[in-house]
């Protein structure tokens, strides 16, 4: 006899939004699929408690905890954040010891480090998922830890040692269901446009902006608005460049996103792994500068390389010269619109939510089946 209980699952990640919302989608999936409570473990610092509340709409337990970032170069700052990865280890430990939960969903970042080392020290099965297209550090320390692994591109499967082949799924990036189904004329009256107006290209940086971006708009900003009505995603840094009919800055659009991004014919951001699927899941062609240069790893760069192959991004990285002319390409060239709309969509169309939140549940489901959750044991 099965017994009945109200699972507990938790989750981490953070330091940016792009290893907060994938999470959070997953976490509304599987909130559908079965009965259950989700904790999520992120930063004490920063914007993770804040986004965790108000896109979980207070349907998640959000514990903040002490964390260090993972740094590839030699810096003093380093080993001040040994110490504060030491913390989080113990601190996260202490919570899933309390909680209890069945098991630990990481969708990586820095502050994912401490509690699946914990998780995995209190024998709480870890699954972990990797968005860029090669594994950052945080994913190749989390999948020494990890039950399962999931990568969102088929070849980043081959970038893991062998030994943690056989645990990997590729699923893609999971993505919010209502990127899927968002509301274009919404966006539009959220911008204050008739469904009848000028075209719309969606500047983004994410969701901290981008300052490479940013001096781009802030000189070519004349010659987009006579192709567009440009909606400009600036970050929260002092804008000095005022709205107009046809250019309109937003430090940070929140819940009207979706429905924006339904709205825009083309897309010109960075190319982070949640700007890229969510583009992709809307069918959004785009025009991508990738974060490149001694202060990242080239993950950007790679993803923005792969949707270039696949025909549904152009990247511009070292060629900033021709922006303007590659954008009026686009807009005269309603084939090319069309074809890259395609092929963004065909990437898109692997629903990574609904694939995790599916072999999540099994995996607890199954267990149930078995002989009843874990989450009633004692650690």
């Amino acid at each position: 006899m099965v017994k009945h209980v109200m699972v507990t699952v938790a989750f981490t990640g953070g330091g940016t939004g792009g290893h907060i919302y994938p999470g959070l989608a997953v976490a509304e999936a599987l909130k559908k699929n079965i009965e259950c409570h989700i904790i999520w473990l992120g930063s004490n610092k920063g914007m993770d408690s804040s986004i965790v509340k108000n896109m979980g709409k207070n349907d998640i337990l959000f514990f903040g905890i002490p964390s260090g970032k993972l740094r590839r170069y030699i810096s003093l700052q380093n080993v001040l954040d040994i110490f504060k990865i030491i913390a989080g280890f113990f601190t996260a430990r202490n919570i899933l010891k309390k909680e209890k939960p069945y098991l630990l969903f990481s969708k990586g970042g820095f502050v994912s480090v401490p509690p699946v080392m914990a998780a995995f020290s209190l024998n709480i099965p870890v699954f972990t998922h990797e968005s860029d297209f090669s594994p950052g550090l945080a994913t190749r320390i989390n999948s020494r830890f990890s039950k399962k692994i999931f990568t969102a591109y088929q070849d980043t499967v081959s970038l893991f040692p062998s030994v943690y082949q056989s645990r990997i799924t590729v699923t893609g990036n999971p993505v919010r269901d209502v990127f899927r189904n968002a509301d274009a004329k919404r966006g539009r009256a959220f911008l204050g446009l008739e469904e009848t107006e000028s075209r719309i290209l969606l500047v983004l940086g994410g969701s901290q902006g981008a300052k490479e971006i940013n001096d781009l708009i802030r000189k070519h900003r004349d010659e987009l608005t006579k192709y567009y009505v440009v909606v400009h995603q600036t970050g929260q840094a002092e804008w000095d460049l005022p709205a107009s009919e046809r250019y309109k800055p937003y430090r940070y659009i929140d819940e009207d996103m979706p429905h924006v991004l339904a709205a825009a014919e083309l897309v010109l951001g960075r190319s982070g792994a949640g700007t890229v699927w969510e583009c992709a899941a809307a069918g959004k062609p785009m025009v991508l500068i990738p974060l490149r240069g001694s202060g990242t790893r080239g993950d950007q760069v790679e993803n923005a390389r792969f949707f270039e192959k696949a025909g549904a991004a152009i990247c511009v990285a070292g060629a900033m010269e021709r922006l303007v002319g590659i954008i009026a390409d686009i807009v005269a060239d309603g084939e090319k619109r069309s074809t890259m709309a395609k092929a963004s969509l065909s990437i898109g169309s692997r629903d990574g939510t609904r694939i995790i939140a599916d072999i999540i549940g099994a995996e607890i489901s199954g267990d149930a089946v078995r002989g009843g959750y874990c989450a009633v044991c004692s650690y």
